[in-house]
């Protein structure tokens, strides 16, 4: 099965893939609402109005797997999300990124290296992962803004010209 194959769920509950985004660069990211990242929220919102109309999209995936940090129902993360960030990218169902009952997706994911060479576990909220339109990953830690200028020149590098 491709990355693009693994089946998601929405926040919602309804059924999708990464197939849905086919040709559009992705960053998955893994969010919680009470993070010292969680105000990386707004920046993510910035991409994604900066590019969604050029083949770009977010896709928050919430984990509450560092700390308890992301305690909330699917229906108060929702709340949360739109309320204080007006986010307006979509959001998935609350996944486990590490262990037992670790989503396929990161079990896919967490293969690929950052810029340092270092690949495994996802280590903390907002790790970010950008998906090219040829496959390409590009992998950011925690503490790299969604604005930063590697993760601009990863979205801009998979965008149709």
């Amino acid at each position: 099965m491709s990355l693009r194959d693994i089946p998601l769920t929405t926040i919602s509950g309804e059924e999708t893939s990464l197939a849905e985004h086919a040709n559009e660069v992705v960053l998955v990211v893994n969010v919680a609402s009470k993070c010292g990242f969680t105000p990386q929220y707004e920046q993510l919102e910035e991409l994604q109005q900066r590019y969604g109309s050029r083949g770009f999209t977010v896709l928050g995936f919430p984990c509450n797997q560092f700390l308890g940090q992301e305690p909330g129902s699917a229906e108060q993360i929702q709340e949360f999300c739109s309320v204080t960030y007006g986010a307006s990218f979509p959001l998935m169902e609350k996944v486990k990124v590490n262990g037992r009952g670790q989503h396929p997706l990161f079990a896919e994911l967490r293969e690929v290296p950052d810029a340092s060479g270092k690949a495994g576990r996802v280590r903390w909220n907002f790790e970010k992962f950008v998906i090219a339109p040829d496959g390409s990953i590009s992998r950011f830690r925690s503490k790299t803004r969604p604005d930063d200028p590697e993760i601009i020149a990863a979205i801009e590098a998979g965008l149709p010209a």
